[in-house]
């Protein structure tokens, strides 16, 4: 059936078929045509954001959650301020459908204000760019974006739309949706079956073998797979930081998180003594891999990988067998072959629960005075650990925010409750994801932000209060850089960081500003009533704590932590 409609309606016709219920993005003259159509015929909720790098990583972390492409608008002026949010979708393999309104086709090529080649700005971080300037292709290229961000590796998809082809009109009989790609994966290939009993006998020779998972298992959703074949096999299973909620983390054989951003000496040591290592979606970067000196020797183990993307296998390590599939298939058809052995022999039973116990009641237990004025972020995590709602998403940012719950807090029902920016790290993510987990989940949603990271967000706590959502910021503020002036102090043996430090803020009057439930905690004592008094109460909580700086309590980061050791300085691991 053909149907005479305008480019705007026909951009909110395809985004409806394809199942989309919230965009993200802040308005500009550019896009006024698109929302005029919007505002009389969609029911696509629009959640405007006050900046267009919130709007991005809300987005990216509201596609995280639901398992959905998320949709993404800017207009022209305020089309590169989305690079940091594309980037880190691009790097941790998200979908987003990213849409930036501009000016007419060519008027850039007069020097029309705003004009910029928004196609190649975007081609380098997205998997394709597309340039819209003919209402009758709507259909087809937007199949094309879901298509091609929702397959094989995740990542975004752009599209430039100039601002007469909201306006224009086409007869359209080609109005219609490829319903798998509503979702993402949105194809499960198994990889090469004789490499996968390959690696099935390597397993099951291995002596002390251990699963590494990065955030593509959780992409994947392979939680019962990978439980199935690590309690068959006995196998414990640790994760990245991005990979963190992929198994139950008080699970018998969780490891929890290994790397340089957040693992723990028990978990760094077991995988460094395991025979055979098993990636499973995990690009193995610098982070995860505390710069690659992780696993010591790589020729005194061997490797197995199994990722979605084929270029992430045998990267950094040598792979002796190379998976490339879908995580969850590939382990589901990996279970199959192992259940259908009769003489499959089976190891000894491995409960690691009493290691974790060990390790985590010696960081919490461990009192160390805290510098005056300052409360021990270790009290509190182990305080919100306690409380924490099954139904809870916690998001977190490079620095004191994320690198204490990264290690202490437990996600005890697996999948994406735990959200970091640990592909790209960027600054200002922390809030911005916030606002896309409140959307994109029904549970309370904890923020965890350093000061540093705060105030490229604060216009953005009008964007929470306005969506009456239950949002807790938690401030660690230190005053200062804080992972700047670890690394420059720490590592460097700079005495003075000077380009770290900046003045006090009162942020509690802030916060109480744009009408938040505002608390500052002082002592250790007032930490669980604040906690509980934010999770409670259903709109807009923000807390304000002070901590030490990462110079004055290490924390768990392998290298500063060696640096620490030969300084004789205080630190956790």
């Amino acid at each position: 059936m053909t149907e005479a409609m305008t480019g705007a309606r026909a951009i909110l016709k395809m985004l409806e078929l394809h199942g989309v219920s919230h965009v993200f993005g802040l308005p500009g003259e550019t896009t006024i045509g698109w929302y005029k159509e919007w505002q009389e015929c969609s029911d696509i909720e629009y959640v405007l954001t006050r900046d267009e790098r919130t709007a991005a990583f809300a987005a990216e972390a509201y596609a995280k959650i639901t398992g959905r492409p998320c949709v993404l608008e800017a207009p022209s002026p305020g089309v590169t301020h989305c690079t940091p949010g594309i980037t880190e979708a691009y790097l941790s393999s998200v979908p987003v459908i990213f849409f930036s309104s501009d000016i007419p086709v060519n008027q850039d090529k007069k020097h029309g204000l705003t004009g910029v080649d928004q196609t190649a700005l975007y081609a380098p971080i997205c998997k394709e760019s597309f340039y819209l300037t003919n209402v009758k292709d709507i259909p087809f290229l937007m199949r094309r974006a879901f298509r091609v961000a929702t397959s094989g590796r995740p990542a975004p998809v752009h599209i430039r739309v100039p601002i007469n082809v909201f306006h224009e009109t086409a007869e359209l009989s080609d109005l219609y949706a490829e319903p798998e790609y509503q979702h993402y994966p949105a194809h499960r290939p198994v990889a090469d079956h004789g490499k996968v009993r390959a690696a099935i006998k390597l397993l099951l020779a291995a002596t002390k073998p251990v699963i590494v998972c990065g955030q593509g298992a959780l992409i994947s959703k392979a939680t019962d797979a990978l439980l199935t074949l690590a309690e068959r096999l006995q196998i414990p299973v640790a994760t990245t930081t991005p990979g963190k909620g992929t198994i139950p983390e008080t699970h018998p054989l969780a490891l929890r998180v290994i790397g340089a951003r957040g693992g723990m000496d028990y978990s760094n040591s077991y995988v460094h003594d395991a025979d055979l290592v098993f990636f499973v979606g995990t690009n193995t970067d610098s982070s995860g891999t505390d710069h690659w000196k992780l696993y010591g020797d790589p020729a005194s183990k061997t490797f197995l990988h199994l990722d979605i993307a084929e270029a992430h296998i045998g990267n950094n390590f040598p792979v002796k067998v190379g998976l490339v599939g879908d995580a969850r298939a590939t382990l589901d058809y990996m279970n199959e072959l192992i259940a259908a052995d009769p003489e499959l022999e089976t190891r000894p039973v491995l409960d690691l629960t009493e290691v974790k116990r060990t390790a985590l009641d010696a960081v919490f237990n461990s009192n160390i005075p805290m510098p005056k004025g300052t409360v021990s972020p270790v009290k509190l995590t182990q305080a919100l650990d306690t409380i924490l709602p099954a139904n809870a998403i916690v998001t977190a940012e490079p620095g004191v925010s994320a690198i204490y719950p990264s290690a202490l807090l437990s996600i005890r029902e697996a999948g994406r409750r735990y959200i970091t920016n640990y592909s790209m790290g960027a600054l200002g993510y922390s809030v911005p994801a916030g606002i896309g987990a409140a959307y994109a989940a029904d549970g309370p949603v904890i923020s965890f932000t350093g000061d540093g990271s705060l105030a490229f967000v604060l216009g953005d706590f009008e964007t929470i209060r306005r969506s009456g959502k239950n949002v807790t910021v938690i401030l660690t503020r230190n005053d200062t850089y804080g992972w700047i002036r670890g690394e420059a102090i720490l590592l460097d043996d700079v005495d003075a960081p000077w380009t770290t430090d900046f003045g006090a803020v009162d942020y509690v009057k802030v916060a109480e500003g744009f009408g938040f439930e505002a608390v500052r905690i002082t002592a250790e004592d007032q930490i669980e009533a604040a906690l509980r008094a934010a999770i409670d109460n259903p709109g807009a909580n923000f807390i304000e704590i002070s901590v030490p700086s990462q110079d004055e309590i290490v924390p768990f980061v392998p290298p500063w932590v060696r640096a620490a050791k030969e300084k004789k300085l205080p630190y956790f691991y």
